[in-house]
């Protein structure tokens, strides 16, 4: 089974939900069922997720938005504002890197796992409360964008190679699979499998073979 460990990590919560701290602009991109969306998103939030998640509309608005089709990279639109559609978006990326608030995090367990957003694939960390176990832990994950730490992802059916992200927020309602992994080593005899985490070379283009840890 996949490593488990407890460390401090997401805040309890948010001090920046607070209409009296001053609204930043966050750079960052949205992968959508069709187009890469890059842009800048003001909001008083300080993570990727928690601006996603208070999004007391069913989109967000982005300043200095570029975006372009999957398959036709030639193209790239240009506009000085767009309304993305938040159902539409698979997963999300910043460009900013936010540092942690001790004072304000809680015990996570941390697992390796894999989630298919067709077209997409994302293997990580997850962070999940303690439980009795972990079937109970993925029952108790809720929010309409979870984070994922130490992050990959690509698309061999668009022929995205694979992207390494240290952190990014994928739509919870547009996940197929979201289950625990381990990358296969393509190198070990006999079939057998050695767990090498998230940061595992994979053989070419191709997507890493995983399976879910046995019970």
């Amino acid at each position: 089974m996949a490593e488990q460990y407890l460390r401090r990590d997401e805040p309890m919560r948010d001090p920046w939900d607070n209409p009296l701290v001053a609204q930043t602009p966050h750079p960052m991109t949205l992968y959508t069922d069709s187009f890469v969306v890059r842009g800048t998103l003001t909001t008083r939030h300080r993570r990727l997720t928690d601006a996603l998640n208070a999004a007391g509309e069913p989109f967000v608005v982005v300043e200095n938005a570029t975006f372009e089709e999957f398959g036709s990279r030639a193209l790239v639109e240009r506009a000085p504002y767009a309304q993305i559609n938040l159902s539409t978006v698979l997963f999300a990326l910043s460009a900013e890197d936010v540092p942690p608030t001790p004072e304000l995090r809680t015990y996570k367990v941390i697992q390796s796992a894999l989630v298919s957003l067709p077209p997409f694939r994302i293997v990580g960390q997850i962070h999940l409360v303690p439980e009795q176990g972990l079937r109970q832990a993925l029952e108790e994950l809720h929010g309409r964008f979870i984070p994922v730490t130490a992050a990959s992802f690509w698309s061999d059916r668009l022929g995205e190679p694979r992207t390494q992200a240290q952190m990014l927020a994928f739509n919870h309602a547009r996940a197929q699979i979201l289950a625990p992994y381990e990358e296969r080593d393509p190198w070990a005899g006999g079939g057998g499998l050695r767990g090498r985490g998230t940061h595992g070379s994979s053989s070419g283009r191709g997507e890493p073979e995983g399976r879910p840890p046995a019970a």
